[in-house]
């Protein structure tokens, strides 16, 4: 798909709402609404069941907390502030990449953001909740596929997208050294956005390997080329040679 319509606007605030992010926001609004009458009428552990609790992937396998930690947001504000970023940043990129990739992406980066908060502590108890990494994740693309958009940020400072992810990857970095005890995962945060700065590269990784990988393939089919023309060379001098008015008569 042709992205170069989507970079002619300077100024971006989320548009219609796309189909895989409608389907992400309606998922999570859903999964929060069951995680409310669980545990506050079942008392269910519910976080710990699908939140990602690393002693529980460690000591009892539930690999599934990888994923389902997305859906699982510990209040309304952070559900809210979650949906409304993924609302912001996430149209425009599904409408860049289509619906497969988009979701590729993100699962991709919240996964990866979940993995990142498992290897710091693979024995805490202590679950880990929220699309946040996922989200990270989109504003690390946002910033470099639309990187002269321009953000407002707290809907008052104009600054441009590529410097505004510039921004908050450096504070999460700063919070996630500084800081301890906060309840903020920002090693997920910044999980996310390594994650998908990987996946970004990705293309130009495979396209060097391909380059390189198409250049050998040359040069091995130019060295069999070069010893057939050898071969057939010795043949055609072999045929000259031994014709009868080619040879020597010796008297």
């Amino acid at each position: 798909m042709n992205s170069s319509r989507f970079q002619t606007r300077t100024i971006s605030f989320g548009g219609p709402l796309s189909r895989g992010v409608k389907g992400l926001i309606v998922a999570n609004i859903a999964a929060f609404a069951l995680r409310f009458f669980v545990q506050n009428m079942g008392g269910i552990p519910f976080d710990g069941m699908l939140g990602l609790v690393p002693a529980l992937i460690t000591t009892r396998f539930f690999v599934w907390q990888f994923v389902t930690y997305l859906f699982v947001h510990a209040g309304p504000l952070h559900l809210l502030f979650n949906m409304l970023v993924l609302w912001m940043f996430g149209c425009d990129l599904e409408r860049l990449w289509g619906l497969k990739k988009f979701l590729r992406y993100y699962f991709l980066s919240g996964v990866g953001a979940g993995l990142c908060s498992y290897l710091v502590g693979p024995l805490s108890s202590v679950p880990t909740v929220g699309a946040s990494g996922a989200i990270y994740g989109l504003l690390l693309a946002y910033g470099v596929l639309f990187a002269d958009r321009v953000i407002y940020l707290y809907f008052l400072f104009p600054i441009k997208a590529k410097y505004f992810v510039l921004i908050m990857g450096a504070l999460e970095f700063y919070a996630a050294i500084a800081t301890s005890g906060s309840g903020v995962s920002h090693t997920a945060h910044l999980g996310g956005m390594a994650f998908g700065y990987l996946y970004l590269r990705r293309g130009r990784w495979s396209l060097g390997w391909g380059e390189m990988w198409a250049r050998w393939k040359l040069q091995r089919a130019r060295r069999k080329f070069k010893i057939y023309l050898s071969e057939v060379e010795k043949e055609k001098r072999a045929e000259q040679d031994d014709r009868p008015d080619k040879k020597t008569m010796i008297q």
